[in-house]
């Protein structure tokens, strides 16, 4: 059996990445998107990134693909896509995929949003959807 930490190594030895201290400075630049990957329940019980787009995990590829039915235009724009996750796992082979479906600038926060609060990232509320 592969396990998922191999797996994480070699999203790692072939994607950017960096921890949250580092990209910092990256907030809020224009041409860098933030990608949340974590469940929606933790977005509710943690927060998030401020300005972050949210992506469920499970919904990666079919927002990344423009013919999916699903598409979503923040993967369109050419930006830089930093992804995360509550911990960096996720988020590197979320990277990987992302650079092998032909998306150039991705990479990820290698201590993810644990990182990034440690850091003193600024945290927001996961936006509400109005009716």
């Amino acid at each position: 059996m592969k396990r998922v930490k191999d797996m994480v190594a070699e999203a790692n030895a072939v994607i950017d990445h960096a921890p949250a201290a580092e990209l910092l400075a990256l907030h809020g630049a224009e041409g860098v998107t933030f990608v949340d990957l974590r469940d929606p329940r933790e977005l509710e019980r943690e927060g998030m990134i401020p300005g972050a787009f949210h992506c469920p995990r499970g919904m990666l590829e079919f927002w990344i693909d423009p013919e999916s039915p699903y598409a979503k235009p923040q993967f369109q724009t050419g930006n830089r896509i930093v992804f995360y996750c509550a911990s960096g796992w996720r988020s590197a082979l979320s990277a990987k995929l992302a650079q092998e479906m032909g998306l150039e600038k991705v990479m990820h926060i290698t201590d993810g949003f644990s990182g990034w609060k440690a850091a003193g990232g600024p945290v927001g509320e996961k936006p509400h959807k109005t009716a």
